[in-house]
């Protein structure tokens, strides 16, 4: 959407939003296709169980209840934050334009730190102190230059990010709700988070991290930022989901370099080789960023609707096309370009059965718009 659609939403519709995003087989990505096919979120809300069912479920959709949604906006009053729509102004403009961005973001703290440049910074649980020290420093130093540095909160690297940067300003994204604090340890720092610093997540307050809730975590971190640094990360460390996240979204991506000796040191040096660019100092990153910098932050596309629905292919066309274009798809990811292709099928059809498959649970999508069928 252009930035002549950024506007504040109301109080309903905050809340259809917040329930079409909470609906079963509902992801990002998801929710932003109903608002462009159906051009808002209720009438989204009110299509949700044919599309599942022409999709070949079988058992109605759960639609969140209006209820459960009033609940979780008080709790988040209550918490002395707010959600913060995609499309609304104060929303960070980086993470609006990547192709997956949370349609609502729940923020507690300083808000209007989400509207400056900034890097992330990650790296291993267990990092040494040498590590440590060197990710304070950098984060401070970022700071100090006019960045906001985000992270994920975590022991390690991340807990030392985030006091080096709190002076300069930093944001944490959590992978449960924005009121659970996790580790449990890292108490006293989330408290100077919410006071002098920012804490936002996609879950409801009150949800407990989970192992899946990490790697959705990890886009969000990439995707605040104009770069992303990793200081000590092992070959299979999550920081390395969010460096790939990050060379995804169209970020630079930075490492520390470290001794071959030190496990620790795989992650960086590895993607050192590929091309991410050797740091040091907080003069590596900003010698990369000073272009961008320059930039208006405005140059981000947002993720969103134009407002109204697009003319939709009829019943007929996509009742005809559905098993053509299920035969396409495998276990496998395919590109949706690759099944247009060889299906010979107009973009709106094959988007509409891919819709109804995803809303059905038979569909998963991936990062460089591919799709793959759920099997069982």
């Amino acid at each position: 959407m252009m930035d002549d659609e950024i506007r504040p939403l109301s109080s309903t519709e905050r809340l259809d939003w917040l329930r079409l995003i909470r609906s079963e087989n509902v992801g990002p990505r998801t929710f932003f296709r109903l608002l462009d096919r159906f051009g808002s979120a209720a009438a989204a809300l009110a299509a949700l169980p044919d599309l599942a069912r022409r999709g070949g479920r079988s058992r109605p959709i759960a639609i969140a209840a209006k209820a459960t949604a009033e609940s979780e906006i008080e709790a988040v009053v209550r918490l002395g934050g707010r959600l913060l729509a995609s499309i609304e102004p104060a929303y960070p403009r980086w993470l609006a334009a990547t192709e997956d961005a949370p349609p609502l973001l729940c923020v507690l703290g300083n808000a209007a730190l989400l509207a400056k440049p900034m890097v992330a910074m990650v790296g291993a649980r267990n990092a040494s102190l040498n590590g440590r020290n060197l990710a304070r420093r950098i984060a401070a130093d970022l700071g100090r230059a006019g960045l906001v540095v985000a992270s994920g909160m975590a022991r390690g690297i991340d807990t030392a990010v985030h006091e080096g940067a709190l002076a300069g300003g930093t944001v944490a994204v959590l992978a449960g709700g924005a009121d659970v604090i996790y580790p449990p340890e890292n108490e006293a720092l989330w408290q100077r988070m919410v006071e002098a610093g920012t804490v936002v997540s996609e879950m409801p307050p009150g949800t407990q991290p989970q192992a899946s809730h990490f790697p959705r975590r990890n886009r969000i971190i990439s995707g605040l930022a104009l770069g992303v640094v990793v200081v000590e990360a092992s070959f299979k460390s999550g920081s390395l989901i969010t460096a790939r996240l990050a060379a995804d979204q169209g970020r630079e991506v930075f490492a520390v370099p470290g001794s071959p000796l030190d496990p620790r040191a795989a992650g960086p040096n590895d993607l050192i080789r590929h091309g991410a660019t050797l740091t040091e100092s907080a003069d590596d990153v900003l010698n990369v960023l000073s272009d961008l910098l320059r930039r208006p932050l405005a140059e981000g596309r947002r993720a969103g609707f134009a407002g109204a629905p697009r003319e939709l292919p009829s019943d007929r066309e996509i009742a005809a096309a559905r098993s053509t274009i299920v035969e396409c798809l495998a276990p496998t990811p395919v590109t949706v370009d690759e099944i247009i292709r060889q299906c010979q099928l107009s973009p709106s059809v094959v988007s509409m059965v891919l819709l109804e498959l995803e809303l059905a649970g038979r569909l998963e999508r991936h990062p460089g718009n591919r799709v793959s069928l759920l099997v069982g």
